[in-house]
């Protein structure tokens, strides 16, 4: 139920919940795959002269992959949602708010769910914090242990390691 007739909210707030999934055309256009359906619960009230505030909370998993070793991942998404729908276009200054018609006689909460869905979303993830990620050069997964790489060598400090050897000379 996440389309409210407003008329329902003269008897007093109205309970939200539902859940959409991953597949829907609401989510088209996402840099990443739900593997779960939204789930949204939260309440729509009437806030007076034309607002309604609508407060929820929404949870789905999506899948990943760890930036530094590139294992997939299955990670929880949830946020909560406040967003306030006006049909007073002054009131639209909070980047929260969302428009309506003044002759609306539903609200769409649709909308709000995608966005916050959005910002939601965590650009990159990790396996664990002390995630050592793949070795430059070769590619070993250096979390399975170290790789057979000789050490790094900056060619910026190739003065001092000439100077190095001609004093043990």
């Amino acid at each position: 139920m996440l389309q409210v007739d407003l008329r329902e909210l003269a008897r007093g707030p109205v309970d939200t919940a539902g859940q959409l999934a991953g597949s829907d055309p609401l989510f088209e256009g996402l840099t990443v795959a739900l593997i779960e359906p939204v789930h949204v619960a939260g309440r729509l009230q009437d806030a007076g002269e034309g607002r309604f505030y609508w407060r929820a909370s929404l949870r789905t998993r999506m899948a990943g992959e760890c930036r530094r070793c590139l294992t997939a991942l299955t990670v929880p998404v949830v946020a909560d949602v406040d967003a306030l729908f006006s049909q007073d276009p002054d009131a639209l200054e909070d980047p929260s708010s969302y428009p309506l018609a003044r002759d609306a006689t539903a609200i769409d909460l649709r909308v709000a769910l995608r966005e916050e869905l959005l910002l939601a979303l965590p650009q990159w993830v990790v396996c664990r914090d002390d995630c050592r990620g793949l070795c430059p050069r070769c590619g070993t997964d250096l979390n399975a242990g170290p790789c057979g790489c000789p050490p790094a060598v900056d060619p910026r400090w190739g003065g001092l390691t000439a100077l190095k050897h001609k004093l043990r000379d």
